[in-house]
């Protein structure tokens, strides 16, 4: 038997969050605060992983794989400041002294994983279009290996129209989702 619970964030609530989000921001200032950011964000997937977590935070912390495929993707190409985005809603996870300590047995994670589904919701346009972008790409290889031909011959003019696509609508929907009012996070 499963049992749904829900709960609201206060305004304070999710102030703690943003506050510990733009202390750790600094981090973004070099191409090494990128690579710990995504680090980070995986050191916390392989301890989900690793860890004997309650399945409700285990798997909110795993979607945080798509996020990370999603900025380490040369050829999904997001453009300097989308990038710096997505790196930004990572950065919670660089701080040791986030919400919840993660050494605590148990909720540890809990904080880890509310916060992931915040950045699921920011980022949901952003994800939407690359997990399509993915599914595209593995169809088109299949596709042309079926076909005898070399997914890898000519393989960016392929990419680049679907991708030109994609970004197009992630852009739209971005704006559209954040047009219409309440809390949003501060991540750039």
């Amino acid at each position: 038997m499963s049992l749904d619970i829900t709960f609201t964030l206060s305004d304070d609530d999710l102030e703690r969050f943003q506050a510990i989000i733009d202390k750790a921001r600094t981090t973004l200032d070099s191409d090494a605060g990128e690579e710990q950011i995504q680090d980070a964000a995986q050191k916390l997937i392989d301890e989900s992983r690793d860890s004997n977590l309650p399945e409700f935070i285990a798997s909110r912390l795993l979607k945080l794989e798509v996020i990370i495929n999603m900025v380490k993707d040369g050829e999904w190409q997001l453009s300097d400041e989308e990038r710096r985005r997505v790196l930004s809603a990572l950065v919670y996870f660089c701080d040791p002294e986030d919400i919840i300590p993660d050494h605590i047995p148990g909720i540890g994670f809990l904080d880890d994983a509310i916060y992931v589904e915040m950045i699921v919701k920011e980022l949901q346009a952003e994800i939407d279009s690359y997990e399509e972008f993915c599914a595209y790409r593995t169809q088109e290889e299949r596709r042309r290996k079926d076909k005898g031909i070399d997914p890898f011959v000519d393989r960016e003019s392929w990419l680049a129209d679907k991708r030109a696509a994609l970004h197009a609508r992630m852009r739209k929907r971005r704006l559209s989702a954040h047009s219409g009012g309440g809390w949003r996070m501060r991540l750039w």
